[in-house]
C-alpha cells in the first residue's frame, strides 16, 4: 500500500509540509544511561504505545523501516508503516507514516535523546491533516487529542523508566 502523503520522511528533518498541522511535544523522562536505554527499548518495541492503552499490531517485534503497524483505539484502526528509525549512542526512535484507512494523513516520530547533562527526553513530532470525515469534523478537537496522546506517551514512558536507578 502507498503512503497517503507525499513528503515521506519529513519528520527526520523536523519539517512540516504545506497544508499540514504541526505537532511538537517534548517530555523529560529521567536521567542517566540506564534510563536512556530503557526508554529506547520501550519506544522501539512498541511497549510505550501499548502502555498508553492502544492496541498495536506490527509485522515485527521491533521497529524497522518498512514494518507495517496498526494502532487501534477501540474500533478506530490506524494503519501505518515505519519510515525511518534511529539507533545512535545518544538518540533512538522511529517515525511512521499513514497508509490508506488511517483517519489522518501524515507522519509521526517518537525520539528519545540523552543530552550532555544526562537528561533523557522523549520528543514527539508530527504533521497531519484529516483523511476521514470524522477527523475533518473534529477540527481543533482532533488536534487536541493528538497533543494529549503525545503528552501521555511522555507520562507513560517516564513511568516505564521509573524503576531504573538514575
Amino acid at each position: 500500500m502507498p503512503f497517503t502523503y507525499e513528503d515521506v520522511g519529513a519528520t527526520r528533518e523536523d519539517r512540516c509540509p504545506p497544508g499540514f498541522h504541526r505537532l511538537h511535544v517534548r517530555n523529560r523522562i529521567g536521567e542517566g544511561e540506564d534510563v536512556f536505554r530503557r526508554a529506547c527499548q520501550a519506544v522501539l518495541t512498541w511497549e510505550m504505545h501499548r502502555a498508553v492503552g492502544v492496541a498495536v499490531s506490527a509485522d515485527a517485534p521491533t521497529a524497522a523501516p518498512g514494518v507495517d503497524v496498526t494502532v487501534a483505539i477501540g474500533p478506530i484502526k490506524a494503519p501505518c508503516r515505519v519510515v525511518w528509525t534511529l539507533d545512535e549512542p545518544r538518540r533512538a526512535g522511529l517515525a511512521y507514516g499513514t497508509l490508506p484507512g488511517h483517519p489522518e494523513s501524515g507522519e509521526e516520530a517518537f525520539v528519545v535523546d540523552r543530552t550532555g547533562d544526562g537528561t533523557v527526553w522523549l520528543t514527539v513530532t508530527a504533521f497531519s491533516r484529516p483523511a476521514k470525515w470524522y477527523t475533518r469534523a473534529g477540527g481543533a478537537a482532533t488536534r487536541g487529542l493528538q497533543h494529549a496522546y503525545a503528552q501521555r506517551c511522555g507520562v507513560v514512558l517516564r513511568r516505564l523508566c521509573a524503576e531504573v536507578k538514575e
